[in-house]
């Protein structure tokens, strides 16, 4: 197992992607929703998960949601399993969350990849909604899929965490997962760790970043 070289605590989707040109080991963390949703979707048994902008963002640095969508339909199609997509609005329709995924949806397309759901972003009830076990589930939401995007653009070595109780952790145990994740992760070409609070204005966020730093530096 390698070690931390270097632990840092960074926010938003320009933070995610300068870390990422940095060389480090990338985790988002969006307590409400993003990765609280996702960690419960591993709970769940899903294959992979993975996080991606909807179709309009405003922030300062690439994205690119078609890419994470043929890379998702990759995955699935070579372990023969089907896609379920995550996204906001958390009390709309199917269809109105299916509006704001369009590219995700065109580069699932382009790779021949199966759509089962799109589902709400609400965290530890979501993967109650369908059947997750073996599925890749795809979380498009405007901030922590946002940041996910954009270290993607530069490096597919990127994360989730959160310290929410998910579908089956409660307590510490989702932040030692998140930590555990990221030890399992880490390689010796990783100049280190970063610690993305998928906003700056989720108090949330910032200190579940700062509350999985201090535990990984002391593991």
């Amino acid at each position: 197992m390698e070690k931390f070289k270097r632990i840092v605590i960074s926010s938003d989707a320009s933070g995610a992607y300068q870390a990422a040109r940095e060389g480090m080991l990338v985790m988002i963390v969006d307590v409400i929703d993003m990765s609280t949703t996702l960690e419960s979707a591993l709970d769940a048994g899903a294959l992979a998960v993975m996080g991606c902008s909807p179709d309009f963002t405003r922030a300062p640095v690439q994205v690119n949601p078609e890419h994470i969508g043929q890379k998702a339909a990759q995955l699935s199609r070579a372990r023969e399993t089907g896609i379920i997509l995550v996204a906001e609005p958390r009390a709309g329709t199917e269809a109105e969350r299916m509006s704001r995924c369009q590219k995700v949806l065109k580069g699932i397309e382009k790779e021949k990849g199966m759509v089962e759901a799109i589902l709400p972003n609400i965290g530890a009830e979501t993967p109650r909604m369908a059947d997750m076990k073996n599925r890749v589930v795809v979380a498009v939401t405007d901030t922590g899929g946002v940041a996910f995007d954009a270290a993607y653009t530069v490096s597919h070595r990127v994360i989730t965490g959160t310290i929410a109780r998910t579908l089956a952790q409660k307590g510490i145990e989702p932040a030692l997962s998140a930590v555990k994740r990221a030890q399992e992760q880490m390689r010796e070409d990783h100049t280190g760790i970063a610690i993305i609070a998928a906003s700056r204005n989720s108090m949330e966020d910032m200190l579940a970043a700062q509350f999985i730093a201090n535990l990984i530096s002391t593991m």
